[in-house]
């Protein structure tokens, strides 16, 4: 049948929807919820759906896209600092993994041929999984966070070695293995050199002749382009297609126009990567799983030691810290994307046999899906597994924020010093306000004291890091980084101990404005709407207004929480689902025509804040009146302009045009 694959779509799509909202329900990861329907659904669950070329295809552009957005928060700078972690830790991670897992399975008499297989699949970890998990907890900058991507790179380059290998041990390739590999390192090296190359003098150019055209099809059109040429570049010759994207995604990010590209491809990211991981689940014979379960489960349970405890030894070795070498470990410890194409094609290749090949996937999807839990609570486990040495450090770290701080009263706390709360310190500075700053950045912080600063490394969401800068003796409370988890904890705990100190929050919107409010911030500052108010006050002292007026309106719009700066036509832009309520909200102007069921009603009568909406002004005419003014009847042709969610705002213009 002509669109039998479009039933398996909607099929899939109807799944997956279900799935994802059960999972959700539970707070569990959506990335369980891929791979439960890729069971259920695939060829050995119920066979909705085939386990296609075609589908696994679209799969791989879910990794592509994830890898792209990835480079995009890399620059080359950082990766040539990074070449100790990928080259020195990544490669003696795959190493050491492939060559102690292959002599493994040939003691448990699998063929050389196969054993290296084993070994080099047991290597890889998921950057799928890895990647996105960190990014949702905020951990991709944390110390573990860049250990892991930098082996996770080393691992995506080792995958074609490996490719390479296959064929020369099945006895399939024409040239000799040394000189196979010799060919696909000069090809790739060719490649990512003309892509460097190419980015750098081309890509900012062409970003700003497509820009000038303002037309954001016109943007996304080029974003997917040079996304998918970059990675089909890098396919030609021999490399992985995720390598590619991430090249292209650091080049991207080189650029004034990454907070746009990367808006425009998470839509495709998304939906596509739940589509890979459902493809892997799809992968899993669950009717020979209970023949091969104990050998599994010994596969599973060795994967999963021994890649935290070889992570854990060579990130100890290279100056990590326990804790942060265990986290990483627990971070990479399942198993990857790329081993199902080596088991493919080794299965292919009459290397592996099939019974083989499914206690080694089907280990690998055990290990993903267990995965998400490990990577949740990687800082918990490893904080109970060193809690003496957890202990230690923080007292230490405690000893020396109190030392730092001991001489210190009436002062301003920070907590964050990044390039706001360096302002911050610099005018308080020049006014002569002692003040104390609180950084994670160890590199930050080491910069800033030898410049003469007064900032300490401390983690100031703990109760004991604010006591010990001197929260009880501080004047004011600033916290100037924006991490809403974080700053609520902090606020809440410093309520408990010192009720009456001014807190100021720094944010970049206003979407959790009221909530930190309520819970005790003094004053909440957005960033975005503070900028609407300097440009405002600027343009009307250049148009003469008196300075007492222009304070006066700045004043009344800070002293309602903003609400006039909040109150905005969205336009085109549509509001994102993930977003707060207070995100979404906008406002929508609303024309009664003839016929209208709002027509001859009192504005009152029409009960619209039921549906979740309010009424801010209205249009009669050629004047304008707020709403408490407004006493007449309504009549057709006047506009009322609505402030509200999306979909409260479609049910109240149902409301006055229908009834």
């Amino acid at each position: 049948m002509e669109h039998a694959i479009l039933g398996e779509i909607v099929i899939l799509l109807m799944v997956s929807v279900l799935a994802v909202v059960a999972f959700r329900r539970f707070n569990l990861p959506p990335v369980l919820a891929y791979l439960f329907v890729g069971v259920l659904v695939g060829p050995h669950g119920w066979g909705w759906v085939s386990d296609t070329s075609n589908t696994r295809t679209l799969a791989e552009f879910g990794v592509v896209f994830l890898l792209f957005t990835v480079g995009l928060e890399f620059s080359l700078p950082q990766l040539i600092a990074m070449r100790r972690e990928v080259l020195g830790l990544g490669g003696a991670q795959v190493g050491i993994t492939a060559a102690i897992v292959a002599l493994f399975a040939w003691a448990f008499e699998f063929n050389a041929a196969a054993a290296i297989i084993i070994g080099g699949t047991i290597a890889m970890s998921s950057t799928a999984i890895v990647i996105k998990q960190l990014a949702e907890q905020l951990e991709l900058n944390s110390r573990h966070g860049r250990l892991s991507i930098g082996i996770l790179l080393f691992q995506d380059l080792a995958v074609i070695p490996f490719l390479i290998l296959i064929p020369a041990l099945s006895g399939q390739a024409d040239n000799s293995v040394a000189l196979d590999l010799t060919i696909a390192f000069v090809k790739g090296a060719a490649v990512v050199a003309v892509m460097l190359a190419l980015g750098h003098w081309l890509l900012r150019p062409l970003f700003h002749e497509i820009a000038k055209a303002h037309s954001s099809e016109l943007f996304t059109l080029a974003v997917l382009l040079f996304s998918l040429a970059a990675a089909w570049l890098t396919d030609l010759s021999g490399l992985s297609l995720a390598l590619g994207a991430f090249l292209a995604g650091m080049m991207v990010g080189e650029t004034e126009f990454r907070h746009q590209v990367e808006a425009d491809i998470r839509p495709f990211r998304d939906v596509l990567l739940g589509l890979f991981f459902v493809t892997i689940g799809m992968l899993l014979n669950v009717h020979t799983l209970p023949d091969i379960i104990h050998w599994v489960l010994l596969v599973l349970v060795g994967m999963t030691g021994l890649k935290i405890a070889l992570i854990f030894a060579i990130s100890r070795f290279s100056g990590a810290e326990n804790g942060v070498a265990l986290r990483t470990g627990l971070v990479l410890a399942q198993g990857g994307e790329f081993g199902f194409a080596l088991i493919a094609l080794a299965v292919g290749s009459n290397v592996m046999s099939l019974q083989s090949s499914q206690i080694v996937l089907a280990a690998i999807i055990f290990s993903m899906v267990l995965s998400p839990f490990l990577i949740k609570h990687n800082g918990a486990i490893a904080k109970r597994v060193f809690a003496t040495s957890y202990r230690g450090d923080r007292e230490r770290n405690i000893q020396q924020v109190a030392h730092r701080a001991s001489e210190l009263n009436e002062h301003v706390l920070i907590c964050g010093y990044g390039r706001i709360g360096q302002n911050i310190s610099r005018f308080l500075a020049q006014e002569n306000f002692k003040y104390f700053a609180l950084d994670l950045d160890p590199v930050r912080v080491r910069e800033a004291r030898q410049a003469g600063d007064n900032v300490t490394y401390g983690d100031a969401s703990h109760r004991t890091t604010l006591e010990a800068a001197g929260i009880m003796r501080a004047r004011v409370l600033v916290i100037s980084y924006d991490d809403y988890h974080s700053t609520l904890k902090i606020i809440s705990q410093v309520r408990e101990i010192r009720p009456e100190i001014p807190i100021l929050v720094r944010t970049r919107d206003d979407a959790n404005l009221e909530r930190l409010q309520e819970i005790g911030a003094t004053e909440v500052v957005p960033e975005t709407l503070e900028a609407s108010l300097m440009l405002s006050s600027y343009l009307l002292l250049l148009l003469g207004v008196p300075m007492r007026r222009v304070t006066r309106h700045v004043q009344n719009a800070r002293n309602s929480r903003y609400t006039m700066l909040r109150q905005f036509f969205h336009g085109q832009e549509i509001a994102d689902m993930s977003e707060p309520d207070a995100a979404r909200e906008g406002l929508h102007s609303v024309t009664l025509v003839d016929g209208a069921f709002a027509v001859s009603k009192r504005i009152e009568e029409l009960k619209l804040s039921e549906c979740g909406v309010t009424v801010t002004a209205i249009r009669h005419g050629d004047q304008t009146s707020p709403p408490a003014e407004f006493m007449s009847p309504l009549q057709a042709g006047d506009v009322l302009v609505l402030y509200g969610k999306p979909e409260a705002l479609e049910h109240g213009e149902a409301v006055l045009l229908k009834g």
